[in-house]
């Protein structure tokens, strides 16, 4: 699995013209599921994105964690995060895992998110989605497990 985490003042999700999701503070995280991917694989995403301590303490430091700063997730699943241009230029995406198996382990994740206490947002899984982010920092993790 892979993740991209964008901290963000805010940040709104789109899909068909209509409005899904928003949340204030917090993290907009982009989730991939590679091929062979697993429920523990999943937890474990969970866990790394609710820790991931990339909020300022009391000193300006990056040292408080989402739930720490008062923050929400939206977790926006994007298989694109498995695209591969090393031949050519169109991207191969045959590390992706299958729709309906991706589908399970992002219904997953966002449930362990939430079995965490972290309040989740979502996207619509498989649609054609728009998201304005205003970006705190900018802050961007990019991280596989």
């Amino acid at each position: 699995m892979r993740f991209v985490a964008q901290r963000v003042r805010s940040a709104s999700l789109y899909a068909d013209g209509q409005l899904v999701s928003e949340i204030g503070r917090g993290l907009v995280v982009f989730y991939g599921v590679k091929v062979g991917d697993t429920e523990q694989q999943a937890e474990k995403c969970a866990e790394k994105i609710a820790a991931l301590r990339v909020f300022a303490d009391e000193n300006k430091k990056m040292n408080r964690s989402v739930s720490e700063a008062d923050g929400e997730v939206l977790l926006v699943s994007q298989f694109t995060l498995y695209g591969s241009v090393k031949k050519g230029n169109r991207p191969s995406f045959t590390e992706a895992e299958t729709p309906q198996r991706a589908e399970e382990l992002y219904r997953f994740c966002t449930e362990a998110l939430c079995r965490l206490g972290i309040r989740v947002k979502t996207g619509v899984f498989g649609a054609d989605m728009q998201i304005v982010q205003n970006n705190d920092g900018p802050v961007t993790i990019l991280f596989e497990i």
